[in-house]
């Protein structure tokens, strides 16, 4: 078998690619941001470049390891300079940038729009979609290369309302008015041009996917998703259909964080490592046949409730579900629970209200109205960016998953399909949630104050 070459054809296209505006809808994991990083350490490294060069990243971790690939590339380069008797790098150089012998240098942002104003160069907006603010970020961006440099968008999809997804469409059904140079990478596209082989060069002996073909290991992705909308996103470069969804994509990726930040607290809880400073709240939506049982916990820090733990459970018994919900409940700082009564859900909670009382635990039946009013709760938290969620696939495609709809009678209803992700178990679990840490009873006291009330008053 002959090697395969150090950048495959489409990784080539788009590092020849000299336009001026360049966009890229690409699949996850394979390699683009890395090519991307080689260009601009071989545009760095040749004499007669002026421009310095802008990475905009989505979070700080993104950013180090874009830069990583840079001092990489940069190693070589320089190495290759020496045994000539040159320089390439210059001093200076650290974890979020990289200096060279010309006077320029790469520079990572803040994932913070207002970091572009004001800088020339070249930009690079990695990951574009996934921006809190992909349009605001555009806006300031774009302006920098005015006087030279290239600006280069890189993102796999976020949905279809997004503004990345907007710019694809002005360039490939539009008049393409920005004049935007287009490539499109899939799964598919990748493994037609060698990637799978590359990818098995660098896998452990023992790891099964070397074994696997092309459409083995398509197949073998495919089945990683929680439900074949999120494989054609992230993969197939088919954003999610936001027509009709009741949270549209841009409003949940506005909330997430980084799956790598230490967000998720430990079961049974420790505080060693992990102390909880402000009040927790839980959410519980029970299972029904195939669907999942969810406890979704959320911590109030200032006006923002933080998800610190989302524990999913499929076809456990409910002896499973009660030793899970003890633990949860033996987190000191966890004030109230709020758990579906419905259907099987009613013996779950007489049990748990028995068991640690009225006061900590309430059971709430999901009728019609109930559930419109839990659902529109859980959307103005994501407007008004009060509610922090991981940023993990099955969950987007849970919350994405609940659709509007109005019945022949006119009525109201929400609804989402089901499948191997579950039946939005993680939406209603979230809604629960942030119903628990609702003001009790009309009495315009926090769930936190009626607890310590209730405290009191048995003491006394």
């Amino acid at each position: 078998m002959t090697a395969a070459p150090f950048f495959l054809p489409y990784q080539s296209r788009w590092i020849r690619d000299n336009a001026r505006l360049k966009i890229l809808e690409k699949s996850r994991q394979v390699g683009m941001s890395w090519a991307t990083a080689y260009r601009l350490v071989r545009a760095h490294s040749l004499a007669g470049n002026r421009l310095d060069s802008w990475v905009s990243s989505r979070d700080e971790l993104q950013a180090k390891l874009f830069i990583a690939d840079c001092h990489l590339f940069g190693s070589l380069f320089e190495s290759a300079a020496r045994s000539w008797g040159g320089r390439v790098l210059a001093g200076g150089s650290s974890s979020f940038g990289l200096c060279f012998a010309a006077g320029t240098a790469i520079h990572s942002l803040s994932s913070h729009p207002d970091a572009q104003a004001g800088k020339r160069g070249n930009r690079i907006l990695d990951e574009f979609a996934l921006h809190a603010d992909p349009r605001l970020l555009y806006s300031i961006a774009a302006p920098g290369v005015t006087w030279g440099g290239q600006l280069e968008i890189l993102s796999t999809h976020r949905g279809s309302l997004s503004f990345f997804n907007q710019l694809v469409q002005e360039v490939r059904f539009g008049d393409n008015p920005k004049q935007f140079s287009l490539h499109r990478v899939t799964l598919q596209d990748a493994l037609e041009q060698g990637f799978l082989r590359k990818l098995q060069a660098k896998l452990p002996a023992d790891d099964p996917r070397r074994s696997l073909d092309e459409a083995g290991y398509f197949d073998f992705v495919r089945a990683t998703c929680p439900d074949e909308a999120t494989f054609q996103q992230e993969y197939m470069c088919q954003p999610l259909d936001d027509r009709g969804a009741f949270l549209p994509t841009d409003l949940i990726t506005a909330c997430e964080f980084s799956p790598l930040e230490h967000w998720e607290i430990p079961l049974p809880y420790r505080a060693e490592g992990f102390p909880l400073a402000g009040s927790c709240f839980l959410g519980v939506d029970i299972g029904r046949e195939r669907d999942l049982t969810v406890f979704w916990l959320l911590e109030t820090v200032g006006d923002v409730a933080v998800t610190r733990r989302v524990e999913c459970l499929a076809e456990c018994p409910f002896s499973e579900q009660e030793r899970t919900l003890a633990l949860f409940l033996r987190i000191p700082r966890l004030v109230r629970v709020c758990i579906d009564r419905s259907g099987l859900g009613r013996q779950f909670v007489e049990q748990a209200v028995e068991k640690f009382g009225r006061h900590r635990v309430e059971g709430v039946t999901f009728t019609a109205a109930v559930k419109e009013s839990l659902a529109y709760s859980v959307r103005r938290a994501f407007e008004r960016r009060s509610v922090r969620i991981p940023s993990a696939d099955s969950i987007r495609a849970d919350l994405h998953a609940v659709r509007r709809e109005f019945t022949a009678a006119g009525n109201l209803r929400f609804s989402a399909s089901a499948g191997r992700n579950g039946h939005a178990d993680r939406f209603w679990a979230l809604a629960l949630a942030l119903h628990a840490g609702q003001p009790a009873g009309g009495t315009g006291h926090s769930a936190f104050q009626v607890l310590e009330r209730s405290r009191r008053e048995i003491l006394l």
